[in-house]
């Protein structure tokens, strides 16, 4: 017989993870990865709530039924990325009454996937769309801003509110069908995620379940690593927008309540929300036009900004009045996110540090190795071991190097500034000097760049 255990587990949000606390069934570490994600779709087929990996059907019952479409994209097994499970919703008492309003489709691969329509941070490992049978997007949720910490991001209460909001909008659609039409974003390089050249030919569309369905996935950030190396490899820079993708609202000084759709629970001083003049309880109605269900609602239209600074335009609800508000922003202030907690970070730690994972020396050390304020100091945290990502270990580096220097910069404070700048402005087969320091004497070392 098959055992099972249950856990308490904090349930991240998506396509790595969407971080919730609550009880949720996974299966036993005796049975193989290829079992469980077999038996997780004969589960899902047999309890009937939701269409599994077969989004035209879903699209063609909301044409039949006139409901709106609920797709949830989440990662398989649950064990490498904690999950919102379908049965835990299903549970919920506030979400299981609203299921029964949509089209609910289950998806745990993007092979194939419509990247005209969706569109997410693939860094995540659980993503959510609510929509009509058309293609218009209502809203998304799922948010994520670090690898392990979830709650402050995403909630029960708050995925409800989702719910409810998508509902409102489609009651209301398609008169309200021009303020949606933002909601979706210009075509990617491919229309597809296994038409990507560093996919093609390795994947295809469909899951193989005749053969060995867990190799024949396309995992969430393998399509944001694909966009990636497909600029690399054709040496060009990495856009600016690709490698701070979806920034989270504390970037531009705005803490949420992840129990309501976009309610602030704190304006950062200084920041550009509070020049704006978002204060703490505001609802946010509307940012650049578009309605918002949730927090990832922001970050869609935060990812549309360009990073070279642009305004939108904000509708608040305080005090039982509406508010217009702009939110401004500066040249270069998508560089104030952090992508070092990303699943995308090791690609680009392969392509400019060969393997290395940094962290900021502490100010004690930096003070007993004379290191300045203000001035670069990255020590080695651990160094790759095999293939690409033991290129710097090839090259000479060592765990507890300080790389005080990286191709005649010593102003790269973080692991994130150093590889921003690195897939910015080191191409391919570059040959890049670094200086470390090594119990307390400089040393030269060559890097070489990567694809």
């Amino acid at each position: 017989m098959r055992r099972y255990r249950r856990v308490l587990i904090a349930l991240p949000a998506f396509v790595g993870c969407l971080a919730l606390l609550a009880t949720c069934e996974v299966f036993a570490a005796d049975k193989t990865r290829e079992e469980k994600v077999r038996e997780d779709r004969q589960r899902s087929e047999a309890q009937g709530t939701w269409i599994y990996n077969d989004l035209p059907r879903a699209f063609t019952e909301a044409r039949r039924s006139g409901k709106p479409i609920l797709v949830v994209l989440r990662c398989l097994p649950c064990e490498e990325c904690v999950k919102l499970d379908d049965e835990l919703v299903d549970e919920d008492p506030a979400i299981r009454p609203l299921l029964d309003k949509f089209v609910c489709a289950r998806q745990v691969a993007t092979n194939g996937l419509d990247l005209a329509i969706f569109q997410f941070d693939t860094d995540q490992s659980f993503a959510v769309f609510m929509l009509n049978a058309d293609g218009t997007i209502y809203g998304r949720f799922g948010t994520r801003s670090h690898r392990t910490e979830w709650l402050g991001d995403v909630s029960l209460p708050g995925m409800a509110e989702a719910l409810k909001g998508a509902l409102l909008l489609h009651a209301d659609y398609p008169a309200n069908k021009d303020s949606l039409a933002a909601k979706r974003g210009e075509p990617l390089e491919f229309p597809s995620p296994e038409k990507y050249p560093s996919l093609q030919g390795k994947f295809t569309q469909r899951l193989d379940y005749e053969g060995d369905v867990v190799k024949s996935c396309i995992h969430c950030h393998q399509i944001g690593d694909a966009r990636r190396a497909y600029f690399r490899q054709a040496g060009k820079p990495i856009p600016e927008r690709l490698l701070f993708p979806f920034p989270h609202p504390k970037v531009v000084g705005l803490t949420l309540d992840p129990d309501t759709r976009a309610t602030i629970k704190a304006v950062a001083k200084g920041s550009a929300a509070q020049r704006a003049g978002f204060r703490p309880g505001d609802m946010i109605e509307k940012l650049a036009g578009q309605p918002l269900l949730s927090m990832a609602d922001v970050q869609w239209v935060l990812d549309g900004i360009d990073p070279r600074g642009g305004t939108a335009a904000a509708i608040v609800q305080r005090d039982g009045q509406h508010v217009a508000l702009s939110l401004t922003l500066a040249d270069g202030w998508r560089r104030a996110g952090d992508i070092s907690w990303r699943v995308s970070s090791w690609g680009l730690r392969r392509m400019t540090t060969g393997g290395l994972l940094l962290e900021p020396l502490p100010d004690g050390q930096r003070e007993r190795l004379a290191i300045a304020p203000g001035e670069m100091a990255l020590r080695v945290k651990h160094v790759g071991q095999y293939g690409p990502h033991a290129a710097a270990k090839r090259a000479g580096f060592r765990a507890g190097d300080v790389i005080i220097q990286f191709d005649g910069r010593n102003d790269l404070l973080t692991d994130t500034a150093l590889l921003s700048y690195g897939v910015t402005n080191c191409m391919v087969d570059e040959k890049v000097d670094v200086v470390v320091l090594r119990n307390g004497k400089k040393q030269r070392l060559v890097l070489p760049m990567q694809p």
